[in-house]
């Protein structure tokens, strides 16, 4: 089996066919072999794990706010751009700030927050140059909301096991750049049933096997709303693994075997109760690059991370900031 990071389909396909490979495993590295997905299953790779045809449905911003919207999920209100008067009638029906959001980008690179008409010129003409073949999508932005992570790992469209990590910083924030808390302090077991129902509904639309990460806003008691789904494994899949003592990449890969590898599956949030709290971190080199800007936002800017454990959110949050 192969696994690869950085690589193009072109290489890729070289090495698979050069060592006769069972399989390519794309799920485990980063948001690069998503964007090769495609080409490679279209030139004959055996793609283990979710169909690259249904990663498309995922990573394609239109194509995702469509799904979405047909099982009835939750989203921001959105709009595919097709030019600026469009993007400017959309910002003032729905209400500045608005996010533009191209597809197949890595850590939200050329994601822009835009707060007036002015800015809505200058950004859209940078992320519509992202990328010739996939649509921009403009939505909402929702300020001063709570954002939450699923991490979770499917077969054939069924939720096997998942993790839901709280944000400490608001929505906004990428989450590479937020401190995750896991188990969750300070959601009701009702958000915490939504939460897995949201799971189970894009597990199966997107006929998801393998591993998968969302990104979800609560706005106080309204309904809650997806704001990204990466078909493949997140940087909070070891994190979350350690915490609940549950080897989320191991479940992953017995789901790409299939049969009697895959085990039952489980409801470790709320079928299990924990004596103790992790929080994960991140690290930032702000303080190593001159003119650094160490404002966070929708990019990734953190250059690595920390967690620990503790009796309660307090004491593990401050001995991982430690």
């Amino acid at each position: 089996r192969l696994y690869f990071e950085e690589l193009s389909y072109e290489r890729v396909m070289d090495i698979y066919e050069l060592e006769n490979s069972e399989g390519c495993v794309i799920s485990v590295g980063g948001q690069l072999p998503q964007n090769i997905a495609l080409p490679l299953f279209e030139n004959g790779c055996k793609i283990l794990g979710t169909s690259p045809v249904d990663i498309d449905r995922a990573e394609d911003r239109h194509k995702f706010s469509t799904i979405l919207d047909s099982i009835h999920v939750g989203q921001p209100e959105w709009s595919e751009l097709s030019s600026v008067d469009e993007a400017k009638v959309f910002a003032n029906r729905v209400g500045y700030p608005v996010l533009i959001r191209p597809s197949y980008v890595l850590s939200g690179a050329a994601m822009s927050v835009v707060t007036d008409e002015c800015d809505l010129e200058a950004k859209l003409t940078l992320a519509s140059d992202v990328s010739q073949d996939h649509p921009v999508v403009m939505s909402k932005f929702i300020l001063g909301a709570q954002e939450i992570d699923v991490d979770a790992v499917a077969h054939d469209g069924q939720v096997l096991v998942h993790a839901i990590s709280e944000h400490i910083e608001n929505a906004g924030v990428h989450s590479g750049d937020a401190s995750l808390v896991l188990p969750p302090q300070h959601l009701s077991d009702k958000v915490k049933l939504e939460l897995k129902d949201i799971a189970d509904k894009v597990a199966k639309a997107w006929k998801i096997t393998g591993p998968f990460n969302m990104q979800i806003i609560k706005d106080g008691d309204k309904p809650l709303k997806v704001i990204e789904c990466n078909i493949r494994a997140s940087r909070s899949f070891p994190f979350v693994s350690k915490v609940l003592g549950v080897n989320f990449i191991d479940i992953a890969v017995r789901s790409f075997l299939g049969g009697d590898h895959v085990p039952k599956p489980v409801d470790l949030m709320m079928n299990k109760k924990y004596d103790y709290v992790a929080t994960k971190v991140p690290q930032f080199s702000f303080t190593r690059l001159a003119g650094a800007d160490p404002y966070l936002g929708v990019e990734m800017a953190s250059t690595g991370e920390v967690a620990s454990f503790g009796k309660n959110e307090i004491e593990s949050y401050w001995t991982a900031m430690q």
